[in-house]
């Protein structure tokens, strides 16, 4: 039996997008008809709404729906969080880590809950400053902790592969609110994630 994967994708999306790929090979100079393309346009079209179905998903309803009422009021970390998103402005990608901390203010969130949340942001056209905003603010506003810290470290494509070409930069952005505009509080933070543990 053949191998099968569903995935659900907006038909109508994925057939106006799937002809405009292939406008945009054959104007490249290429042969869309070739074997090896006569699906790339519709693969393209379903990538691209994969790559950016964060738009159709709400990452305070995320948060929302798994806090729970705790007395705990240290910082909490998830660090080294994986992400994959799209430059808006050459539509190459940027990848990288997330480092997420907040002190709590009588609520928790469930620790899957903040991958979730900047999965939605990533999967969006993006840049890496606002991704960051974005990220805090939802936390900030949907938790209401006594502090959030986001720190991002990513490789931008753009920057790796075309213009300057340079291939070890890192792009590094933060925000901070609350308790963590506290020197002591973001020091302790910022040693935390640069660890590693033994």
């Amino acid at each position: 039996m053949p191998y099968k994967k569903f995935e659900e994708y907006n038909m109508q999306v994925t057939d106006d997008v799937k002809d405009r790929y292939a406008n945009i090979i054959k104007d490249l100079g290429e042969d869309v008809k070739r074997e090896g393309l006569t699906k790339t346009p519709e693969r393209a079209a379903k990538a691209m709404q994969f790559l950016t179905q964060g738009y159709e998903q709400d990452a305070e309803q995320i948060l929302r729906s798994a806090m729970f009422k705790e007395s705990y009021d240290e910082m909490v970390i998830v660090k080294d969080i994986e992400l994959y998103s799209l430059c808006e402005h050459h539509i190459l990608p940027f990848f990288g880590k997330a480092h997420v901390a907040y002190i709590p203010n009588g609520h928790i969130v469930g620790l899957s809950k903040i991958p979730r949340i900047i999965d939605v942001f990533a999967r969006r056209l993006q840049v890496q400053e606002r991704l960051t905003e974005q990220i805090l603010n939802c936390i900030d506003s949907t938790l209401k902790p006594q502090g959030v810290a986001v720190v991002i470290e990513a490789s931008h494509m753009c920057m790796m592969m075309r213009g300057v070409q340079k291939q070890n930069s890192v792009t590094t952005t933060s925000g901070f609110r609350g308790a963590f505009k506290n020197i002591e509080t973001r020091t302790e933070f910022l040693k935390l994630i640069s660890q590693k543990l033994s």
